[in-house]
């Protein structure tokens, strides 16, 4: 009897310790720690879910996460009367929750754009069209207030950014803030159907207004876009250059040159050519800009003043000119995407494509070189001008371009231009047109500026051979002559354009050049069977052979000289290549000009150190060494071999060597 009793006992104490206890039992184990890191990181921009920072605070409203993002404004409220929760809790949990209802009424089908349909009658589809428009002009008011309440929480509490630097939320709060401006714009625009930008954004009673004083380039310039890069994927692109800090990164584009069909004709003598506006219009300036925003209030006495009365600046920053802005009077990192501006100028241009049609004579667009500047034009960068080879187009140097944005030294200190042009022309006729191209690009660079001396021009393959014709000074007129086997040919002797081609000077901009994979003596590559059959296949450009035909028929009368000359001296770019050809005997032992430090880099795919086979399958060891060079470097890979990682590091030391010679950049 007594053990039943005990048993009795026991078994009612543990019952009403359960109910007195509530039944909470705690208990431990252990968790992955991406879960951890998960919990403490994520928010409503990486799940579909508020971060963990928010619910928290939501707890104490007794409100439900998901009612507080489909009405925050009633949540927010309820947050203010709680004294307990300090000014940091709140701003940070409204500048979420409001974020999280314009990402969410941007899922929902009222908000569908897609929904529109010709076939739907026209009532209908303007009754869709009012609910889109009011879904955005929610969306708008969500951004809004977003921005403000994040605004407010990074630059007026009592703590300061700098006093948060290790705080989780603060990283969230800042990108709250920047994905907020970013879908501002972008919603702005759908809302009145145009992706011109004006000056001013209106939501309701609040006004953003367009400040271009960070970036003076675009106050005389036309914006015909605000694009927001954070969804930018670039397939093509190795890595992503990026800058992490405050605000949000964006392309600036403007509108497309327009080039008229007297543009696009081929030109003899294009120094002395009268263009209309007195600029080659092959020379193009950047059209994709990178540039940062930051939505500024114009007037922050308070907290309240923020979130409610306060008109804002949109400030557009050019980050190449600025690492850090200043923000309530302090200096803070400056956001940046360096990649989107290359990555679409690529994208939209599919340069690859008309590099080979253009060689086999399908494209006349390309009859003449064009020079492409990849950033605006900055008077305090030294430029680097990269020359591509055969068959190819400035996307060779996708790789090179992409880690000279990334490297901070590199990217303080040059400027790109980049040459594009048809590889089937003669590369005579190719040196003297790019030659006459990059002459007329320096000459819009102002004089006693560190942009026009000290330049550096890197060539790949047949891009090699043109730019040490560039750099270098020689008069080939009377070998020419020699070589040639044609009597006609000495009634050009004295034709001031054919004496042109024939006499070469170096550009005086240039004081460094660097040569990759380049056959200075020809390739034996050119002569193999199924080259030669390409050959015969590639055509010089019509356009060259009616424009030089037409111009010294109209001053000596000779119809026939491109005929009767193509024979000897003029022939397609991939025939003058070979070993054999009349252009390697005349140009091989051209050397760059004593002023000119150069560099080789060279490919080798074959196992062996013997200088005599060593080749890249392409280009023999041989040819493209050059005597007198600053460094030869020998790198394991084909002929492609500026895309390979070894020769991109012996590039940007290179370039790094060049600004110490300069006293630009201490190694130490």
């Amino acid at each position: 009897m007594p053990q039943k009793i005990n048993k009795r006992l026991i078994l009612c104490t543990l019952l009403i310790t359960s109910v007195l206890s509530g039944c909470q039992v705690v208990s431990v184990k252990e968790q992955a720690v991406n879960v951890t890191l998960n919990n403490e990181r994520d928010s409503i921009l990486t799940r579909d879910k508020l971060s963990e920072a928010s619910l928290n605070v939501l707890s104490m409203t007794g409100r439900e996460a998901q009612v507080c993002v489909e009405q925050p404004e009633e949540c927010v409220n309820d947050l203010k009367d709680i004294p307990q929760i300090l000014d940091e809790q709140l701003l940070s949990t409204a500048s979420e929750l409001y974020l999280a209802n314009a990402l969410q009424n941007a899922k929902s089908a009222e908000c569908n754009t897609s929904v529109l349909s010709k076939t739907r009658s026209q009532e209908k589809q303007q009754l869709q069209k009012q609910n889109i428009q009011k879904c955005l002009d929610q969306q708008l008011t969500m951004l809004d207030k977003s921005i403000r309440y994040s605004y407010a929480y990074l630059f007026k509490t009592e703590r300061a950014p700098q006093d948060r630097i290790f705080d989780n939320r603060q990283v969230q709060i800042r990108d709250f803030y920047n994905l907020a401006i970013a879908h501002l714009i972008q919603r702005y625009a759908e809302r009145y159907e145009t992706k011109r930008s004006g000056q001013r954004i209106q939501v309701g009673d609040s006004v953003y207004t367009l400040d271009l004083e960070n970036f003076p380039q675009l106050k005389n310039q036309t914006i015909e876009q605000l694009m927001s890069t954070y969804n930018m994927n670039f397939s093509g692109l190795r890595s992503i250059t990026r800058r992490d800090g405050f605000g949000s990164e964006f392309l600036v584009v403007l509108p497309e040159e327009q080039q008229s069909e007297q543009d696009k004709k081929y030109i003899a003598d294009p120094l002395k050519h009268k263009y209309p506006h007195g600029i080659n219009p092959n020379i193009h300036s950047a059209r994709y800009l990178a540039t940062t925003i930051t939505a500024v209030p114009k007037s922050a006495n308070s907290t309240e003043q923020i979130l409610s009365t306060s008109e804002f600046y949109l400030k557009l920053h050019d980050p190449y000119k600025h690492e850090k802005i200043k923000v309530a009077s302090k200096e803070y990192a400056l956001a940046a995407n360096f990649s989107a501006p290359y990555g679409l100028w690529l994208a939209e241009n599919n340069l690859g494509r008309l590099a080979y049609l253009t060689l086999i004579n399908r494209e006349d667009s390309l009859s003449m070189p064009h020079l492409y500047m990849l950033e605006p034009y900055n008077p305090n960068k030294k430029v680097l001008v990269l020359i591509h080879g055969l068959a190819s187009s400035p996307e060779a140097w996708i790789r090179l371009t992409n880690d000279i944005m990334g490297d901070p030294v590199l990217r303080e200190n040059f400027q790109v231009w980049q040459v594009f042009y048809s590889t089937n022309m003669p590369i005579l006729e190719s040196r003297f047109q790019i030659n006459a191209l990059v002459q007329q690009g320096f000459a819009q660079v102002a004089n006693n500026t560190p942009a026009k001396k000290d330049a550096v021009l890197v060539g790949h393959s047949m891009g090699g051979v043109i730019a040490r014709l560039m750099v270098s000074q020689a008069d080939i007129t009377q070998d020419a002559f020699k070589l040639v086997q044609n009597t006609r040919i000495a009634q050009f002797k004295d034709n001031p354009l054919f004496k042109a081609r024939l006499q070469m000077q170096p550009i005086p901009n240039f004081n460094r050049a660097i040569f990759l994979a380049t056959p200075h003596r020809g390739t034996e590559y050119a002569d193999r069977w199924h080259t030669k059959l390409a050959r015969k296949i590639i055509r010089i450009p019509g356009a060259f052979l009616g424009a030089f035909a037409d111009t010294l028929q109209g001053e000596i009368g000779l119809k026939e000289f491109v005929k009767e000359l193509g024979h000897d001296l003029i022939q397609n770019g991939p025939s003058d290549l070979s070993e054999n050809s009349k252009f390697t005997a005349l140009t091989e032992d051209i050397q760059p000009s004593k002023n000119i430090k150069f560099h080789s880099i060279i490919g080798n795919t074959v196992d062996t150190q013997d200088t005599k086979l060593m080749s890249d399958d392409i280009v023999s060891y041989e040819s493209a060494y050059l005597n007198g060079a600053v460094s030869n470097k020998v790198i394991k890979g084909g002929h492609s071999i500026q895309e390979t990682p070894e020769a991109v590091l012996e590039l940007r030391r290179i370039l790094r060597l060049h600004l110490s010679d300069l006293g630009l950049y201490d190694p130490e």
